[in-house]
């Protein structure tokens, strides 16, 4: 039987970090953004990056093995060069940059996933709170550039889902949108651009209020996007015809998210709609291996925090009085989980 079952699938996940590492250690050099537009032979991108002769060309051949660089030649002469869609999403120039996301699973979720089985074993957190007992959040508003970090984050792995929700949703029956925990505005500035009807307003905790303001001044839209600083959990939400929560309700355990969703049903007129854009789990529980593993992260951040099925949102949200509910496909596994009041 073991010469014809392939133990290839469960290698090349067991081994799986090696691969993450590479690209997250190309992402931290800035080795896609360096390359840019042009090509450079080993020699000259360990020169540009500061890399030990060693390293070269092992290093840049794995890209190309993974994908992730182009090369064209052999030997010492070969150029290398930016895949079209590492020249898209992972050089900072690109409009379309998502590196964020992968700075700061470099940064901090890297090491602290090496303490997953502890995570499994107790429940409990794995991150910052584990070494200076310090909540995720808590540590992260209290260092500016940590908080920038991770808004650029967050920014970048959420542009698609957002202007995927722009355009799937239909928001001609509505006028105003609340974006809850908006970080940057960056929702609320995608549904302005696309829809000029629209009125919008990001609301977030007052530390992030200038970090947002700035990024609605730079889009042009200060005329119809506005900032509501409040903290979701104390302060009623601003009333709207449609609320929004982008990646915040997996943060939370069961009372935090019904809390939410009881918040957003309070601030929505009959007729009104609460979206959630998450990496929705399919409800069998099978397919979004994203999902899934999103929600595993959500134990080593904050342990009881956790992602959800369709058909768990659909339950919460009738609990507290929603009377449809559907689930919008985004892009790749995100998915726009929709209540209306």
């Amino acid at each position: 039987m073991s010469q014809q079952v392939d133990p290839s699938h469960i290698m090349q996940v067991g081994m799986g970090f090696w691969a993450s590492k590479a690209l997250l250690s190309a992402v931290e050099l800035e080795l896609f953004t360096r390359l840019g537009s042009d090509t450079m032979t080993a020699e000259q991108m360990a020169d540009s990056l500061g890399l030990h002769a060693r390293a070269v060309p092992d290093f840049p051949d794995a890209l190309v093995a993974l994908d992730l660089l182009d090369r064209e030649g052999e030997g010492s002469d070969a150029l290398y060069r930016n895949t079209q869609a590492t020249a898209v999403f992972l050089d900072k120039a690109s409009p379309a940059y998502i590196g964020g996301i992968l700075e700061m699973s470099n940064a901090r979720l890297y090491r602290f996933w090496g303490d997953l089985t502890e995570a499994l074993q107790t429940g409990k957190p794995q991150n910052e709170i584990k070494h200076n007992g310090k909540p995720m959040f808590d540590e992260l508003y209290s260092d500016p550039d940590r908080l920038e970090q991770f808004m650029n984050a967050m920014t970048g792995i959420s542009l698609g889902p957002f202007q995927a929700l722009a355009d799937k949703f239909d928001f001609s029956n509505y006028n105003t949108l609340c974006d809850v925990g908006g970080a940057t505005g960056q929702l609320s500035i995608t549904v302005a651009n696309r829809h000029p009807h629209m009125s919008c307003a990001t609301h977030d905790l007052g530390i992030v209020e200038p970090i947002a303001k700035r990024t609605i001044d730079g889009a042009g839209l200060s005329d119809r996007v506005r900032t509501e600083a409040g903290d979701f959990f104390t302060d009623p939400l601003p009333k709207a015809d449609v609320v929004t929560m982008g990646m915040i309700l997996h943060d939370w355990d069961l009372e935090g998210k019904m809390h939410l969703i009881k918040a957003a049903y309070d601030a929505l007129p009959e007729g009104g709609a609460f979206i959630a854009i998450e990496n929705i789990i399919d409800d069998a529980r099978r397919e979004n291996a994203f999902g899934l593993l999103m929600s595993l992260n959500m134990l080593i951040e904050f342990g009881a925090a956790f992602d959800f099925t369709g058909a768990d949102f659909g339950g919460w949200c009738k609990e507290v009085g929603f009377k449809e509910i559907d689930v919008l496909p985004l892009v790749g596994p995100a998915s726009a989980a929709i209540a209306y009041k």
